[in-house]
């Protein structure tokens, strides 16, 4: 009787090995520059406004962060693997609302926010489904979903608004409260991120993301299960943006048809500016998270240096911009360091 061996995967050539290095060196300069510009601002606006980083400061800073955050690590994760998922606004709003309506209902708090991570990873189910199975162009794909999406939350809403109110006294406390100035929202939204970060840098799965981000069709011969790992990325993305929908209605007390409209070019800017190729195969969730943080703290540094919020958009496409060009010299870098190094591999073969 004869057996077939299945797709063995293969070890990293040194080559590839050396590559890996730099690049994860070039991006952890990335975040730490991300973590440079952060601590001067912040700083320099403590300086020109005294109550800027009091303990209420401090914590609406957080506060203001969690939800963006919660949502660029699940868009990290799509970014990585050389995708995109334009549609995390629309299935934010749309979770929130389903939440809310539970809620509203006399549900209990902990299954509505089950409910909205499952109608999150519900929708993370189609945009994979039709990425990987159907290999249309996840910005198509993506951007389809977001007003499919959309379409159904207007429908599904309409004129109706859920308000604090009508949610749970502890529901809307826990958007708020916690302990001394770190709020509850952002010890979950940590353990989320922790979580992530070690599975992507300690699990092989974790790490065929970066493969397949890098070079699919690599990937694909050294055995790594393509399909699989993007229906994963677009599984996690969604069901992040659905508790991401869920806190936001814990935060804010407030959702309606409008609820996360344009959210998504904020998480990928997030993303991006974090350090995160959006070609795919390098940054981390870390630097995601670092990236979103920094967008968010533009919004509370304006006002508290006496600057018109109408500028918050503009800096926000400056950073994107910026950080999309350091990229690109990067990568440049990488190759030319490369191509270096085979040079040289060359002639110390023929010496």
């Amino acid at each position: 009787m004869t057996t077939t061996a299945g797709p063995v995967r293969q070890e990293a050539a040194p080559e590839s090995v050396a590559a890996r290095r730099l690049v994860d060196r070039m991006f952890k300069a990335r975040e730490l520059a991300v973590i440079a510009v952060l601590v001067v601002m912040l700083g320099a606006t403590q300086l020109s406004n005294s109550e800027f980083l009091s303990q209420q400061g401090i914590r609406d800073l957080m506060l203001n962060a969690t939800i963006l955050v919660l949502v660029a690590i699940g868009q990290a994760m799509v970014v990585i693997t050389r995708n995109v998922d334009l549609s995390v606004g629309s299935v934010l709003g749309i979770s929130a609302f389903a939440a809310g309506l539970h809620l509203q209902d006399g549900g209990h708090p902990l299954v509505a926010v089950l409910l909205a991570v499952a109608v999150g990873a519900v929708f993370g189910v189609v945009n994979g489904a039709l990425v990987s199975l159907g290999k249309v162009p996840a910005l198509v794909v993506t951007l389809g979903t977001l007003y499919i999406i959309r379409g159904i939350d207007s429908l599904w809403v309409g004129s109706r608004q859920i308000t604090a109110s009508a949610l749970p006294d502890a529901f809307v406390d826990f958007g708020s409260d916690g302990i001394f100035v770190v709020p509850y929202l952002a010890l979950l939204t940590l353990a989320v991120l922790v979580v992530v970060a070690y599975y992507l840098r300690s699990y092989g799965s974790g790490r065929d993301m970066y493969a397949l981000g890098s070079n699919p069709e690599a990937a694909r011969l050294a055995g790594v299960p393509l399909r699989a790992r993007i229906m994963t990325a677009y599984v996690v993305c969604g069901a992040l943006a659905g508790l991401a929908g869920a806190l936001y209605l814990a935060r804010f007390g407030n959702v309606d048809s409008n609820t996360g409209n344009g959210y998504e070019l904020v998480v990928v800017s997030a993303v991006v500016v974090g350090g995160v190729a959006f070609t795919g195969g390098s940054g981390t969730v870390y630097g995601a998270a670092l990236g979103a943080v920094l967008l968010t703290s533009i919004n509370g540094v304006l006002p508290a240096l006496g600057v018109s919020s109408v500028w918050v958009t503009a800096i926000n496409g400056c950073l994107l911009l910026l950080a999309i060009a350091v990229d690109r010299v990067l990568a440049l870098r990488v190759s030319g360091a490369l191509r270096k190094k085979a040079a040289q591999s060359r002639s110390a073969r023929h010496a």
